[in-house]
C-alpha cells in the first residue's frame, strides 16, 4: 500500500498575508529621491514616504485622519451617565406600578409604605438601598425591582470584565456570586506574584483554565490580559473624571452597593491598587468625555473611553512631526484594534522598510541626522537615468564605442577577413586553419581523398584569402564638465530640481556606461564650485544674487586642462545672463543689470575654451530675450550650440547629446 504523502499546507490561522508581496528598500529609496531632489531634507522625504505609504501600502497620514473619525465618532455616540438614568426610569416605573397596587388597599399598613415610597432618596443608589428589605405588594414592581439589581450589577461586572457576565446566568445566585469570589482571589495572587517577580506563563494559563467560564476568549498572555484590564479600569477613571461631582458620587455609590451586594467590593479594590501599580501609564489617560445624545450603559461608556484612549494614543503617535520618521514609534496591535488586520500590516510594512533602507546601507545617521549612503546616491541616479531615457526611448544605452577600428583598441571578440590595409592584428590560428582546410578542399576535390599526400600535399600554403584580424574598437575618454546655474532664479522658475536630476542622472550615465570619462559638475551662482556627486541630492541653489558664469568657465578650463588626450565636453545649464565675475581681489562683484565688465570677463572665458577647441553646448532655460541673444552670441563665436530645453525634458536634452558628443 502506497502511504499518501503528508499535506504541506493548511488551514490559515491569521497573521500577515502570506502571499503579500514585500515592500521593496529600493523602491523607497527611489520614492526619497524625488523628494529630496524636489529640495526636501532626507528626513523630511522619509516622513513624506511614511505619511503617504509606499508600493500600494496604505500610509501612516491616511491611517491618522481613519482614526481621528472613529474617535469623533466614538466621542459623539452617548452620554455616560445612561445607565443612572436607565435606572432612575425603571425606579420610576417600578413606584409607580406599587403605587397601583397599595392604592386600592384601605389599610394602615397600605399608607405606611406610600409613606416610605415616597420618603425615598432622590439618588438611586440611596432608593434601591432602602428597597432592598422592602415588602412589595406588586409582583410587576418587585420584577422590576429585581431587573434593575441585576442590570446594575451586570454593568459594574462588565466595565471591569468586559463580557463576563455573559458568561454566566444568574449573578444573584449564590453558587455564581462565590465562584466570582474566588476567581477575583485567585487573579489578585497571580498580580501579587507578577509584582513581585515569581508568576510565569504556566501560572496564568492555569487561571485561565481553573476560570474558563469566566473567561472563554482570554488574552494569549499575562501582560495582554493586565494590559486589557488596566485599559478597562483606566477608562472607568477617566468617565467618573469627566462627571459631575454628584453625577460621580451617585454613580460610585451605585456601583459600590453592587459590588458589596456581590461580595467582591474588597477583592476590587485590590484589583484597582494592582493595575494602577502595573500600568500606572494607563492611569494617566486623560481625553474629552462623551457627548452623544444616546444613552450608554456603564460597559458601553467604558468600552468607548477605552477605545478613545487607544486612538488618542495612535494619534500622538501618527500626528507628531518626530514620530513619522521613525514608523517603528507605531503600537500594531492598537492599529490592529482600531482599524484592523490591513492597517497593522501596511504600518509593518512601513516599518520594515525604514529597517530595510537602514540594514541595507541606503540611509545613514540617526533621525536627527539622517543622510544618503554613496548606494543611495547611486540607485538615486540610475533610477533618474531611467526615466530619462525612458522619455527619450533609447535603445542604445550602453552603447559607447565609436565607429572607427584600429589596432590599438580593445578586442570585441569578432573576426573578419583581412582587407589590405588594414592595421588590425592578424588572428593566426585562425589563418593557419583557413589555410588548412582549403589545401584539403583542394586534395578532395583532384583525387576524391580527404587524406594529405607526401610533405607537399600536407603543407599549408598561406593564400591572401586565408588571413583573418581580431576586430577591435578605439574606446575613447572624455573630459564632461557640466555647469549648472545655482542662483536663487532657479528656484523661482521651478527649474532646480529637474537640473538635480538631470546632474545625478548624467553622473549615472558616465559611471555605469562610459567608465573612462571623468565628469566634472560645477555649481555657479556669485562664485562657482566644484560639486561632488554625494553632494547633488541635498544640493541648495544659493540665496546670495550673481550668475558667476566667468568663474564657472574658469574652473570647467582648468578640469580639462588635467585631462589631455581626452575629448572635451562642456555643457551650461542656465535661465540667466551673467552678473558677476571674480574681482581682482579675489572676491565677487554682482551688477544688475549685467555691466560690462562682467559679460567681457566671461566672453574672455569663452574664448579661452574656443583656444582649446572645445565647443560649448548651451542649455537655455526659460524666455528670457537678453538671455537668448547673449547665448546665441556665445554659440557663434564659439562654434557651439545653443538648446532651448523645457524643463521637465531637461534630462532628455542633456543626455542625448552628451551620448551623441561621445559617438562623433
Amino acid at each position: 500500500m502506497t502511504r499518501r504523502n503528508p499535506s504541506i499546507y493548511g488551514r490559515f490561522r491569521g497573521g500577515p498575508d502570506p502571499l503579500a508581496q514585500r515592500v521593496d528598500a529600493g523602491a523607497g529609496i527611489d520614492e526619497i529621491g524625488k523628494s529630496i531632489l524636489g529640495g526636501k531634507s532626507v528626513r523630511d522625504a522619509l516622513r513624506d514616504v511614511l505619511r503617504a505609504g509606499s508600493q500600494g501600502r496604505q500610509g501612516l497620514s491616511e491611517m491618522a485622519r481613519q482614526i481621528r473619525n472613529q474617535h469623533r465618532q466614538l466621542r459623539e455616540s452617548g452620554q455616560m451617565n445612561g445607565l443612572l438614568d436607565e435606572l432612575r426610569a425603571m425606579l420610576d416605573q417600578a413606584l409607580r406600578a406599587e403605587h397601583a397596587a397599595l392604592f386600592p388597599d384601605p389599610s394602615d399598613d397600605a399608607r405606611f409604605a406610600e409613606a416610605m415610597l415616597a420618603a425615598l432618596p432622590n439618588e438611586v443608589p440611596g432608593a434601591m438601598a432602602e428597597l432592598s428589605e422592602y415588602q412589595w405588594r406588586s409582583p410587576e414592581a418587585q420584577q422590576i425591582f429585581q431587573d434593575m439589581q441585576d442590570r446594575l450589577r451586570r454593568d459594574v461586572i462588565d466595565q471591569q470584565f468586559a463580557g463576563l457576565s455573559q458568561s454566566v446566568q444568574n449573578l444573584s445566585d449564590p453558587r455564581t456570586q462565590a465562584a466570582m469570589a474566588e476567581m477575583m482571589g485567585d487573579l489578585n495572587q497571580l498580580l501579587d506574584a507578577h509584582r513581585e517577580g515569581t508568576a510565569t506563563e504556566d501560572d496564568y494559563r492555569e487561571f485561565v483554565k481553573k476560570h474558563e467560564e469566566f473567561f472563554p476568549n482570554a488574552p494569549k498572555s499575562l501582560d495582554e490580559f493586565i494590559d486589557e484590564l488596566a485599559r478597562q479600569s483606566a477608562a472607568m477613571d477617566r468617565m467618573l473624571a469627566s462627571m459631575t461631582p454628584d453625577q460621580r458620587a451617585e454613580l460610585a455609590e451605585a456601583m459600590q452597593q453592587a459590588l458589596s451586594d456581590l461580595g467582591l467590593q474588597d477583592e476590587m479594590s485590590r484589583l484597582q491598587d494592582h493595575l494602577k501599580a502595573l500600568r500606572p501609564e494607563f492611569a494617566r489617560r486623560r481625553g474629552p468625555a462623551l457627548s452623544g445624545d444616546a444613552s450608554m450603559g456603564l460597559p458601553a461608556a467604558t468600552q468607548a473611553l477605552s477605545e478613545m484612549a487607544d486612538l488618542e494614543s495612535l494619534m500622538s503617535q501618527l500626528g507628531d512631526a518626530d514620530a513619522m520618521t521613525d514608523s517603528a514609534q507605531v503600537d500594531l496591535d492598537a492599529l490592529e484594534r482600531a482599524l484592523g488586520r490591513n492597517a497593522r500590516d501596511d504600518a509593518a510594512a512601513m516599518q520594515q522598510m525604514q529597517r530595510d533602507l537602514e540594514e541595507q546601507g541606503f540611509l545613514v545617521g540617526d533621525a536627527q541626522s539622517l543622510r544618503l549612503s554613496p548606494k543611495a546616491v547611486r540607485r538615486i541616479g540610475q533610477s533618474a537615468l531611467r526615466e530619462v531615457f525612458e522619455h527619450i526611448n533609447a535603445t542604445t544605452r550602453g552603447e559607447h564605442a565609436v565607429a572607427r577600428t584600429g589596432a590599438s583598441g580593445e578586442p570585441t571578440g569578432a573576426h573578419r577577413r583581412w582587407h589590405f590595409g588594414d592595421d588590425e592584428a592578424i588572428d593566426v590560428v585562425r589563418t593557419v586553419q583557413n589555410a588548412s582546410r582549403r589545401r584539403l578542399g583542394l586534395i578532395h576535390k583532384i583525387t576524391g581523398s580527404t587524406k594529405p599526400v607526401g610533405t607537399s600535399a600536407a603543407t599549408a600554403l598561406l593564400a591572401p584569402e586565408d588571413f583573418e584580424v581580431t576586430e577591435t574598437e578605439t574606446v575613447t575618454r572624455a573630459a564632461v564638465a557640466l555647469l549648472i546655474d545655482q542662483s536663487f532664479s532657479m528656484v523661482m522658475n521651478d527649474t532646480w530640481s529637474a537640473a538635480k536630476t538631470m546632474a545625478l542622472a548624467l553622473q549615472s550615465l558616465t559611471a555605469t556606461s562610459y567608465p573612462l570619462d571623468s565628469l566634472q559638475v560645477i555649481g555657479f551662482a556669485n562664485l562657482a564650485r566644484t560639486i561632488e556627486p554625494m553632494e547633488i541630492p541635498n544640493l541648495e541653489a544659493s540665496e546670495i544674487q550673481g550668475t558667476n558664469l566667468q568663474h564657472a568657465l574658469m574652473l570647467a578650463g582648468r578640469f580639462l586642462d588635467k585631462h589631455p588626450g581626452s575629448q572635451s565636453i562642456v555643457m551650461v545649464v542656465t535661465d540667466g545672463e551673467p552678473t558677476a565675475h571674480l574681482a581682482a581681489d579675489g572676491g565677487w562683484w554682482f551688477d544688475w543689470p549685467s555691466s560690462r565688465e562682467t559679460i567681457e570677463l566671461t566672453i574672455a572665458q569663452v574664448d579661452a575654451m574656443t583656444k582649446r577647441k572645445v565647443a560649448i553646448t548651451w542649455f537655455r532655460l526659460g524666455d528670457d530675450p537678453k538671455l537668448a541673444r547673449f547665448l546665441d552670441d556665445m554659440a557663434r563665436r564659439n562654434g557651439g550650440k545653443v538648446l532651448a530645453t523645457a524643463t521637465d525634458r531637461l534630462g532628455d536634452y542633456v543626455i542625448s547629446d552628451y551620448v551623441k558628443s561621445r559617438k562623433r
